[in-house]
Protein backbone atom coordinates (compact mmCIF):
# COMPACT_ATOMS: atom_id res chain seq x y z
CA UNK A 1 0.00 0.00 0.00
CA UNK A 2 1.49 3.58 -1.27
CA UNK A 3 1.49 6.39 1.54
CA UNK A 4 -0.99 8.63 -0.03
CA UNK A 5 -3.21 5.08 0.49
CA UNK A 6 -2.17 4.54 3.63
CA UNK A 7 -3.03 8.49 4.69
CA UNK A 8 -6.21 7.99 3.22
CA UNK A 9 -7.22 5.01 5.07
CA UNK A 10 -6.19 6.41 8.40
CA UNK A 11 -8.48 9.14 7.57
CA UNK A 12 -11.51 7.80 6.69
CA UNK A 13 -13.24 7.85 10.16
CA UNK A 14 -11.88 11.55 10.98
CA UNK A 15 -15.04 13.02 11.14
CA UNK A 16 -18.56 11.06 12.49
CA UNK A 17 -21.98 13.18 12.55
CA UNK A 18 -22.04 14.20 16.55
CA UNK A 19 -19.30 16.20 15.85
CA UNK A 20 -20.58 18.67 13.24
CA UNK A 21 -22.39 20.88 15.70
CA UNK A 22 -19.07 21.29 17.83
CA UNK A 23 -16.86 21.92 14.49
CA UNK A 24 -19.06 24.68 14.13
CA UNK A 25 -18.44 26.38 17.18
CA UNK A 26 -15.03 25.59 16.42
CA UNK A 27 -14.87 27.09 13.24
CA UNK A 28 -16.44 30.48 14.34
CA UNK A 29 -13.79 30.06 17.07
CA UNK A 30 -11.19 30.09 14.68
CA UNK A 31 -12.26 32.70 12.46
CA UNK A 32 -12.81 35.64 15.50
CA UNK A 33 -9.05 34.36 16.92
CA UNK A 34 -7.34 36.06 14.23
CA UNK A 35 -9.59 38.84 14.22
CA UNK A 36 -8.58 39.41 17.94
CA UNK A 37 -4.92 38.67 17.53
CA UNK A 38 -3.63 41.60 15.53
CA UNK A 39 0.71 41.50 15.87
CA UNK A 40 1.69 43.56 18.27
CA UNK A 41 -1.86 44.37 19.65
CA UNK A 42 -1.54 44.37 23.54
CA UNK A 43 2.57 44.22 23.97
CA UNK A 44 2.42 48.07 24.34
CA UNK A 45 -0.17 47.84 27.09
CA UNK A 46 2.00 45.31 29.17
CA UNK A 47 4.97 47.58 29.31
CA UNK A 48 6.68 45.74 26.04
CA UNK A 49 6.80 47.65 22.91
CA UNK A 50 5.87 45.31 20.06
CA UNK A 51 9.62 45.58 18.36
CA UNK A 52 10.82 43.41 21.20
CA UNK A 53 7.71 41.14 21.41
CA UNK A 54 8.97 37.42 20.31
CA UNK A 55 7.18 35.69 17.66
CA UNK A 56 7.64 31.87 16.83
CA UNK A 57 7.87 30.61 13.59
CA UNK A 58 7.00 26.80 12.72
CA UNK A 59 9.57 26.69 10.44
CA UNK A 60 12.78 25.32 12.13
CA UNK A 61 15.80 26.73 9.98
CA UNK A 62 16.23 29.58 7.05
CA UNK A 63 17.17 27.44 5.16
CA UNK A 64 13.93 25.27 5.14
CA UNK A 65 12.19 29.07 4.70
CA UNK A 66 14.17 30.04 1.76
CA UNK A 67 13.82 26.60 0.26
CA UNK A 68 9.44 27.08 0.88
CA UNK A 69 9.77 30.98 -0.56
CA UNK A 70 11.70 30.00 -3.46
CA UNK A 71 10.12 26.81 -4.30
CA UNK A 72 6.49 26.83 -3.51
CA UNK A 73 6.24 31.00 -3.26
CA UNK A 74 5.02 30.91 0.43
CA UNK A 75 6.86 32.33 3.72
CA UNK A 76 5.80 33.44 7.38
CA UNK A 77 4.31 29.99 7.77
CA UNK A 78 2.75 28.76 11.33
CA UNK A 79 1.35 25.93 12.78
CA UNK A 80 -1.12 26.75 15.43
CA UNK A 81 -3.28 24.45 18.23
CA UNK A 82 -6.71 26.60 18.23
CA UNK A 83 -10.21 25.76 19.17
CA UNK A 84 -8.80 24.19 22.71
CA UNK A 85 -6.39 21.94 20.82
CA UNK A 86 -9.24 20.13 18.60
CA UNK A 87 -7.43 22.07 15.65
CA UNK A 88 -4.25 22.44 13.98
CA UNK A 89 -4.52 25.84 11.61
CA UNK A 90 -1.99 26.09 9.16
CA UNK A 91 -0.87 29.59 7.82
CA UNK A 92 0.83 30.80 5.34
CA UNK A 93 1.88 34.13 3.57
CA UNK A 94 1.89 34.00 -0.28
CA UNK A 95 5.05 35.64 -1.89
CA UNK A 96 4.67 34.30 -5.19
CA UNK A 97 1.01 33.61 -6.48
CA UNK A 98 1.62 31.37 -9.13
CA UNK A 99 3.90 29.13 -7.21
CA UNK A 100 1.75 28.87 -4.51
CA UNK A 101 -1.37 27.76 -6.24
CA UNK A 102 -1.10 24.24 -5.05
CA UNK A 103 -1.77 25.09 -1.91
CA UNK A 104 -5.27 26.59 -2.50
CA UNK A 105 -6.49 24.12 -5.14
CA UNK A 106 -9.44 22.41 -4.48
CA UNK A 107 -8.75 18.84 -6.10
CA UNK A 108 -5.39 18.53 -3.99
CA UNK A 109 -6.65 17.36 -0.47
CA UNK A 110 -3.93 18.40 2.15
CA UNK A 111 -2.87 16.19 5.29
CA UNK A 112 -1.11 16.96 8.30
CA UNK A 113 0.80 13.85 9.81
CA UNK A 114 2.42 13.67 13.23
CA UNK A 115 6.07 12.58 12.76
CA UNK A 116 6.08 11.16 15.86
CA UNK A 117 2.90 8.39 15.80
CA UNK A 118 2.64 9.02 11.85
CA UNK A 119 -1.21 9.58 12.66
CA UNK A 120 -2.62 11.97 9.57
CA UNK A 121 -5.17 14.94 9.99
CA UNK A 122 -7.36 15.81 7.39
CA UNK A 123 -9.03 19.44 6.96
CA UNK A 124 -12.36 18.34 8.10
CA UNK A 125 -15.30 19.00 5.88
CA UNK A 126 -18.68 20.75 7.60
CA UNK A 127 -22.31 19.87 5.47
CA UNK A 128 -22.99 23.78 5.32
CA UNK A 129 -19.65 25.64 5.31
CA UNK A 130 -17.25 23.00 3.10
CA UNK A 131 -13.88 22.51 3.92
CA UNK A 132 -12.08 24.70 6.15
CA UNK A 133 -9.49 26.07 4.22
CA UNK A 134 -9.30 28.67 1.73
CA UNK A 135 -9.27 27.78 -1.81
CA UNK A 136 -9.39 31.09 -3.94
CA UNK A 137 -6.92 32.50 -6.17
CA UNK A 138 -3.70 33.68 -4.16
CA UNK A 139 -2.73 36.89 -3.99
CA UNK A 140 1.00 38.03 -2.97
CA UNK A 141 1.38 39.69 0.33
CA UNK A 142 -2.02 38.01 1.57
CA UNK A 143 -1.96 35.58 4.24
CA UNK A 144 -4.10 31.78 3.76
CA UNK A 145 -5.01 29.44 6.51
CA UNK A 146 -6.61 25.67 6.72
CA UNK A 147 -7.51 24.14 9.55
CA UNK A 148 -7.13 20.07 10.61
CA UNK A 149 -9.03 18.46 12.74
CA UNK A 150 -7.26 16.92 15.53
CA UNK A 151 -10.61 15.97 17.34
CA UNK A 152 -8.32 13.01 19.94
CA UNK A 153 -5.85 15.95 20.37
CA UNK A 154 -2.87 14.05 19.60
CA UNK A 155 -1.22 16.50 17.88
CA UNK A 156 -0.10 19.04 20.65
CA UNK A 157 2.05 22.20 20.87
CA UNK A 158 5.66 21.30 20.22
CA UNK A 159 4.81 18.17 18.25
CA UNK A 160 6.89 17.87 14.54
CA UNK A 161 4.31 17.02 12.17
CA UNK A 162 4.50 17.06 8.53
CA UNK A 163 2.56 19.16 6.27
CA UNK A 164 1.22 17.38 2.44
CA UNK A 165 -0.60 19.52 -0.11
CA UNK A 166 -0.44 17.89 -3.50
CA UNK A 167 3.21 17.67 -4.86
CA UNK A 168 4.26 19.97 -1.48
CA UNK A 169 6.23 18.33 1.53
CA UNK A 170 6.91 20.35 4.40
CA UNK A 171 8.87 18.13 6.67
CA UNK A 172 10.06 19.22 10.51
CA UNK A 173 7.33 21.73 11.01
CA UNK A 174 6.58 22.03 15.01
CA UNK A 175 3.19 23.10 16.23
CA UNK A 176 3.54 26.51 18.04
Amino acid sequence: MDEMSRIKVMCANLLAGPQRVWLTCALVGLLAVPALAQPGRGTEEAGMPAATAAVAHSVTSGRQATALRRLWGIDDIHLRSTASGSLIRFSYRVVDADKAAILNNKKATPYLVDEKNSLALQVPMMENVGQLRQVATPENGREYWMAFSNKGRSVKPGSRVTVIIGRLRIDGLVVE
